[in-house]
């Protein structure tokens, strides 16, 4: 940029993307100063390179800007991790499945680990049941990424969330059957029609 330009000609262009032809390199400098811009190389392996005259400043501000938006709309993977035992109670099932399920409301990627300690490993096919009827229960919001997989004393599985989630089955009469009676029983004449 500027006197940073170290070779003698350049291919110029004007601040409107107007060939100018090539100039010296200080006529150049001379003709981005007179309009009040930056000379800038934006082609240094041409022959020879290509200048163009800009507000570097404003330019650079409009990159980080379309950079900020490229950003915002990129969707970044978050992978949470439970970790399960083989002889987990009931509870503590329902606990950790509802974790999972939070985890992929919210859109992220979801290890499931189970840890076996001394003797519950030679026994891996109930780790592995176990993690099948995690998938099972939530298969509605996930789909099974990698398949229950022994690594040493663990047992992982990969669950990621479903692109378009299946809806519950018996949970949107409740939602009809609310809606109905807090607009004041249209529900029943659409009742009658059926």
């Amino acid at each position: 940029m500027n006197e940073g330009i170290r070779v003698p000609q350049v291919r110029l262009v004007d601040e409107e993307g107007e060939q100018v032809g090539i100039k010296g390199r200080d006529e150049a400098l001379e003709y981005a100063y007179s309009k009040n811009f930056d000379l800038v190389e934006v082609a240094a392996d041409a022959d020879p390179p290509v200048c163009r005259v800009m507000d570097y400043g404003k330019y650079k501000y409009e990159q980080e800007q379309k950079a900020k938006v490229a950003r915002k709309h990129q969707s970044q993977v978050h992978v949470k991790e439970i970790k399960l035992r083989p002889k987990i109670g009931e509870h503590d099932y329902k606990t950790k499945k509802g974790h999972v399920i939070r985890f992929l409301k919210d859109r992220a990627k979801v290890k499931v680990t189970i840890m076996f300690r001394g003797r519950e490993q030679t026994h891996p096919e109930r780790g592995e049941s176990l993690l099948l009827r995690l998938a099972e229960d939530v298969s509605d919001l996930a789909q099974v990424e990698s398949a229950p997989l022994q690594d040493g004393r663990n047992m992982v599985m990969m669950l990621g969330p479903r692109k378009n989630p299946v809806s519950g089955g018996g949970r949107g009469d409740k939602d009809d059957a609310a809606a109905d009676k807090a607009t004041g029983g249209d529900g029943e004449e659409r009742q009658q029609d059926a």
